[in-house]
């Protein structure tokens, strides 16, 4: 816990420091306060009320000052509060900025964005409302056990090792109740997704789903997510009720020995003092349970708690790309590949299987196969989303991993299938691509991209906004905004993935029009299955199962009566399809 704190608050760990000392500082004077009602009590029960107001007194300056630094506790576990939401953030944000970029998935987003938000508010609260009743739970009973021992050793003895047993009481529940909630989690992640299913495939679902099929897997989950719940709900609940029972067995236990000691007392009819020191030991066992029963009530929290700091700890153990330091500055815009091997996970099987290829400056280049070839791998190892393997992926005859980061970015624009459009307008989001672009470096990006038409028919034109995510334009229309921020940028390397997945054909050849006016300003690297992209390539690359199987020319691979003539020739028996029919006067088609 400590650890990730660290992490965290960096320099203002020292904040913590001083908060953790005062914490133990605070709790010890509770303990010293606990202390200081020993002798009031053993004079007043000995009817020594003069020397009792002396003791008095000291009690009533030890209440003070145990209020006063209450205060004082309290404040600074707030300024560790502040610190963690102000460095704490930023801190965990300069280290997700500088993450890879493939590792950026939908389920990794969303816990990103969970944990700045909910999990980061939940950890800046722990110091000022949490820690201080629980830091003070542990210290104040390890002074009353000191005076337990001074009046009767078994007493002592019984409380010091009662400790280690409600330690691992404990961890224990705080175990099961982990895994519990670890499993709630993952149905009701399930749940929500199978939702959210439901609802944006209503089309299908109500064509294939039958009666009442529509709604199997919605329910499936729901009742998945129903029994978790319950099971978290019992054994949480019986998680705090055995540590509650844990704490009062102790008490029972030095209760029983304190009420024998009494007897004994009584029994052998010995001095007033001594039934003084059982009154007084009695008063103690309850002064020694009342700050457990509050760490007990705090163990949910804490169990939250550790969970929020594990979330935030596994965010700073995700390794980043090694940053490169070499201000050799690629000799041109060529790209190369030498014996390219890639597997996303150490124990997951290649994904690339010794690719190399080389693409000219000024060229275009298209990459084409099967769905799970690696195609849209390769194009991303260019851009270094991840880092290769084995072999080596250079720009301009330099390692990308060698390169800074800043100069990488300089020299490579990206089209992608999965393109994100800020909050703002559509000159907003495509000026992003070069801020310091001319008006006419603007406009021909717009034009090239086709949102020309689209600005055309909207009442605001470019000012237009998009609106989170892009959430108010067609998925055509972003995409093309997206290729319009790309253009602009002017980076001599083009990587277009399905650029035109999600246009329609008039559009498409906008687009493609436009590739073909770049070859020879820029390398293009793209990946599509529209014939008259790939046909107008300089050179296609044929993957399967991460492996080039063929590449060369159009004309070359035409010749060589390979997978690419092979996929030509079905594109072209597709063309070639018709439908037979009856016509008016019976005869057929």
């Amino acid at each position: 816990m400590l650890s990730t704190f660290a992490l965290l608050l960096g320099d203002d760990m020292r904040l913590l420091r001083r908060y953790g000392f005062l914490a133990v500082i605070y709790g010890l004077l509770c303990g010293g306060v606990i202390a200081l009602l020993v002798p009031v009590l053993t004079h007043l029960l000995a009817g020594q009320v003069d020397a009792a107001i002396a003791w008095v007194l000291a009690l009533l300056a030890g209440v003070a000052a145990s209020w006063l630094l209450r205060r004082h506790v309290e404040r600074a576990g707030v300024r560790v509060g502040v610190a963690v939401l102000q460095s704490g953030r930023h801190r965990l944000g300069e280290r997700v900025a500088r993450l890879p970029v493939g590792w950026f998935t939908p389920q990794n987003t969303a816990r990103v964005g969970h944990v700045v938000t909910d999990g980061m508010m939940g950890i800046a609260q722990l110091p000022a409302h949490v820690f201080t009743p629980v830091i003070c739970g542990v210290v104040t009973p390890l002074v009353v056990i000191a005076l337990l021992f001074a009046q009767r050793g078994s007493l002592g003895w019984i409380a010091l090792l009662s400790l280690p047993v409600l330690a691992s009481v404990f961890v224990l529940t705080s175990w099961i109740a982990r895994r519990t909630d670890a499993a709630f989690q993952r149905d009701f992640a399930e749940a929500s997704q199978r939702l959210v299913e439901f609802a944006q495939a209503q089309s299908v679902l109500r064509a294939f789903g039958g009666e009442g099929g529509s709604t199997r897997f919605v329910e499936q989950a729901v009742e998945r997510q129903g029994r978790s719940g319950l099971r978290l709900i019992v054994l949480s609940s019986l998680s705090a009720v055995f540590n509650v029972w844990a704490v009062q067995c102790v008490f029972a236990a030095l209760l029983m020995v304190s009420a024998a000691w009494l007897g004994d007392v009584l029994d052998m009819g010995v001095a007033a003092g001594d039934l003084s020191a059982v009154l007084v030991s009695m008063l103690l066992v309850i002064r020694f349970v009342e700050p457990l029963l509050e760490v007990a009530g705090y163990a949910e929290v804490l169990r939250g708690a550790g969970g929020q700091l594990r979330a935030v700890r596994a965010l700073f153990e995700v390794q980043p790309l090694p940053e490169g330091h070499s201000a050799k500055q690629p000799a041109d815009a060529g790209v190369e590949l030498r014996d390219v091997h890639f597997r996303y996970d150490a124990d997951a099987p290649e994904v690339l299987c010794g690719v190399s290829l080389h693409v000219k400056p000024g060229s275009m280049t298209a990459l084409i196969g099967a769905s799970g070839s690696g195609k849209t791998t390769l194009v991303r190892l260019m851009a270094r989303f991840f880092d290769v393997s084995a072999g080596a992926v250079l720009m301009g005859g330099v390692d990308v991993r060698d390169m800074r980061e800043e100069d990488l970015a300089a020299q490579v624009s990206q089209i992608f299938q999965d393109n994100f459009l800020f909050a703002g307008s559509i000159a907003d989001n495509i000026r992003m691509g070069r801020p310091d672009a001319s008006d006419d470096a603007f406009m021909q990006a717009v034009q090239q991209s086709g949102v020309a038409e689209i600005i055309g028919r909207l009442p605001q034109g470019l000012d237009t906004p998009v609106g989170e995510g892009g959430a108010r334009l067609s998925g055509g229309e972003r995409q093309r905004i997206a290729i319009a921020r790309a253009l602009i940028k002017d980076a001599p390397i083009l990587l277009v993935d399905e650029a035109t997945a999600s246009l329609d054909a008039a559009n498409q050849a906008v687009i493609a029009q436009t590739l073909v006016r770049l070859r020879g300003r820029r390398t293009v690297i793209v990946i599509a299955h529209q014939l008259s992209t790939v046909a107008m390539a300089d050179q296609i690359v044929v993957l399967e199962a991460g492996r080039v199987l063929e590449q060369g020319s159009p004309g070359q691979l035409l010749a060589g009566q390979g997978r690419y003539a092979e996929f030509l020739n079905q594109r072209a028996a597709a063309r070639g399809w018709r439908i037979a029919g009856a016509t008016a006067a019976g005869g057929s088609l």
